[in-house]
């Protein structure tokens, strides 16, 4: 690893800053120089643990070998030709694979992009296609994109949508519920009613879009019963429901897709992130005939589907079955929420403690008030974090959510090591 004074984290921030624009945000002024399953190491040498995993990417850890063998092995054949110039057989063996994990007694078909915006984008031309109508309903607190028309679905203003719109019309948003502050289910469904009353008819609305656990927004969880409510309600409107997994999916939550635990199939789901290890790659999943309704040409993309990242992606689903990685994320997510409600117990700041499988979070106030949150707590709980040898994130609308997506490859010595770190941290600042 490089140690001179070029490579210093000090040194090379100073470079990022005079060569890149200062919209490319950081969490933490750390440039990595290794990482290996759940632990890195920056350019000075100092090893932190990484509950961060690339924002949700790294469910498989950093550089797991399977993966790294399955990119080289690939590279020795073919790097790129473009899908839709000449078929490569990876494309069909994973669209074939994923297929088989959609839930729903129907038949199904995939389509391959590289980033979870595209895979919205393409959910939206699908559904618009399939229905010919343009209406999006989604949620607030919801995340999409940063594309245009994802930001025009994501629901929260700062910092992604400020100073970019106007954005595409006919995007409209209802309530997400929200146990801790009171919102209900039928609240939910009473919001999109309203937007039918109010916004658009619902013959108009061509679907609705929903995280089955909010993202960006703070790691709140669908109830099982507005799942319900909303598959009943897209059949008697003819509306399409679209589950948003990119970051849920690959078995974060401890399914494959967190939708499968409400009992619903969706109409067609998103999926990118943790899919492939790291290496760029997205789909949108669902029924044949709807994944069918655009024309010859109307999908695809330059590098959508890389041969490189479908090996990539095939290689995760390998490792999930060898070595029963949904039952971890259960396991993972047990110890974490334990060990989170434990210091809950300690630190009135901490207002709840949410999450599914491996997904968790705590969300933070000022002396415990849910009508006070308190972002700044936790910048420092994650500064100081930091500071300690731990990387963490933070989320929510308010911004005063810590998240964790810690590998599901990561040892229990590992996530006992992080989360007395936050302990730490917590006594330290809070």
């Amino acid at each position: 690893m490089q140690r001179d004074a070029h490579f210093t984290n000090a040194a090379l921030f100073a470079r990022r800053e005079a060569a890149i624009p200062r919209g490319v945000g950081h969490s933490h002024q750390v440039f990595i120089a290794k990482g290996l399953n759940a632990e890195v190491w920056d350019v000075e040498g100092r090893r932190y643990i990484d509950f961060a995993g690339g924002i949700a990417v790294l469910n498989t850890g950093h550089c797991n070998p399977a993966i790294i063998a399955a990119v080289k092995a690939q590279l020795d054949q073919y790097t790129h030709t473009c899908f839709q110039v000449l078929a490569y057989e990876p494309y069909v063996e994973l669209a074939e694979r994923i297929n088989a994990k959609v839930p729903g007694d129907f038949a199904k078909k995939t389509l391959f992009l590289t980033t979870g915006s595209e895979a919205l984008e393409n959910a939206v031309k699908i559904a618009r296609a399939h229905t010919g109508r343009s209406g999006i309903i989604c949620f607030g607190g919801g995340y999409h994109g940063r594309t245009m028309m994802t930001l025009a679905m994501t629901g929260k203003v700062a910092p992604y949508k400020t100073g970019f719109g106007p954005f595409p019309s006919e995007v409209f948003h209802a309530v997400f519920p929200n146990a801790l502050h009171g919102v209900t289910v039928d609240e939910s469904i009473a919001s999109i009613e309203a937007i039918f009353k109010n916004d658009i008819e619902a013959k108009r609305v061509a679907a609705i879009v929903i995280e089955p656990v909010q993202g960006e927004g703070g790691f709140h969880v669908a109830p099982k019963e507005l799942l319900q409510r909303l598959r009943a309600l897209c059949d008697a409107q003819g509306i399409l429901l679209v589950c948003d997994e990119v970051q849920t999916g690959a078995g974060r939550t401890g399914t494959w897709f967190a939708v499968e635990q409400s009992g619903v199939a969706p109409d067609l789901i998103t999926m990118a992130k943790s899919m492939a290890g790291g290496f760029p790659i997205s789909a949108v999943a669902g029924r044949a005939e709807l994944m069918d309704a655009a024309g010859p040409g109307g999908l695809g993309g330059t590098y959508a589907g890389s041969p490189i990242a479908c090996a990539a992606a095939l290689a995760v689903l390998d490792i999930f079955e060898k070595e029963n990685l949904l039952q971890r994320s259960v396991e993972v997510g047990q110890r974490l929420t334990a060990g989170l409600k434990a210091m809950a117990v300690k630190h009135k700041a901490i207002g709840d403690v949410r999450g599914l499988g491996a997904m968790v979070a705590m969300e933070v106030f000022k002396n415990g008030d849910i009508k006070q949150p308190d972002a700044d707590l936790a910048k420092r709980i994650s500064a100081e974090a930091s500071k300690r040898g731990l990387i963490l994130l933070t989320c929510g609308t308010y911004g005063n959510v810590i998240r964790v997506l810690v590998p599901l490859t990561a040892s229990d010595a590992i996530l006992d090591e992080g989360m007395a770190i936050i302990a730490a941290s917590l006594d330290a600042v809070a």
